[in-house]
């Protein structure tokens, strides 16, 4: 396995953005192997300014190895999904062009909750919009997934299904969801923190299918919710199905990063060792 860290432990979303640049410089002086890149918090996407970020990373001795994207196939309206769709494959381009090998996909989610605050007191869950199912949305995501495929193995990118919330904030349904692409290009993003009933359970199952792990840390108490993730199971499990592949910490705590990222790559990084004895 190795050790990265998400753009995002540096940057929630507060109106003031932190640079990229910033962010590699730090990975580097923090010792770590790569980096996950936040595709909100780009200044641009221009070809120049992913090149730039590809040649200082190169620099340090970094890879970019994943883009980490918003998108959202949760839409009655085909035109949005649509759209939804030439965005993915527009970020799909622009991971290859860092060169990322993978990119973290959404499901998406009803919207029906418009606060996400709102959504984190009501544990994720929010109802359908008005004469729509759960069904429905499935068949929009698995199709809207689908038409993405020719572009990921154009680019050589994989995209990587994340239990974020909505469809995918249970096991059974991002599995079905991949299960039924059934392709080389989709598999599963592991996130430690978002799967906030029967957690450890949840992880087991999607671990066989997953490419690449987001490790949550809280560090001064978490900016939404905390959870008490006991990483020895969360890298038992990994261990029990070979996983290989990136750790990138994304780190949620309101301790300032300075303090809060160094004490992520700590912790994770002892139990990522104690892992291999």
């Amino acid at each position: 396995m190795r050790l990265g860290v998400s753009t995002y432990s540096f940057w929630h979303f507060t109106p003031e953005k932190v640079p990229i640049e910033y962010v590699l410089e730090k990975a580097y002086e923090m010792g770590l192997d790569g980096v996950e890149i936040l595709h909100v918090q780009m200044t641009s996407e221009s070809k120049e300014y992913l090149r730039k970020l590809k040649r200082i990373a190169f620099e340090y001795g970094l890879d970019i190895y994943c883009l980490s994207i918003h998108n959202n196939f949760v839409k009655p309206s085909e035109a949005e999904r649509k759209e939804q769709i030439e965005h993915v494959k527009k970020c799909l381009e622009i991971a290859y062009v860092l060169g990322a090998p993978s990119i973290r996909l959404n499901s998406g989610r009803w919207q029906t909750i418009k606060s996400f605050d709102e959504l984190m007191e009501r544990k994720g869950i929010e109802p359908p919009i008005e004469g729509y199912s759960d069904e429905d949305a499935y068949r929009w995501v698995i199709d809207s997934i689908e038409e993405c495929l020719p572009a990921a193995e154009e680019y050589g990118v994989i995209m990587g299904l994340e239990n974020h919330w909505g469809l995918t904030m249970s096991a059974d349904g991002l599995l079905r969801i991949i299960k039924a692409v059934n392709s080389e290009w989709l598999k599963a993003l592991m996130d430690t923190g978002n799967f906030i009933y029967d957690t450890y359970r949840e992880l087991e199952k999607i671990a066989p299918y997953t490419v690449m792990v987001h490790a949550k840390t809280y560090f001064g108490g978490g900016v939404w919710y905390t959870l008490d993730i006991d990483y020895d199971k969360v890298f038992q499990i990994l261990n029990s199905v070979g996983f290989k592949g990136y750790v990138s910490i994304e780190y949620e705590g309101k301790e300032d990063s300075a303090i809060g990222v160094p004490k992520s790559i700590d912790m994770i990084r002892k139990y990522m060792v104690r892992s291999k004895r």
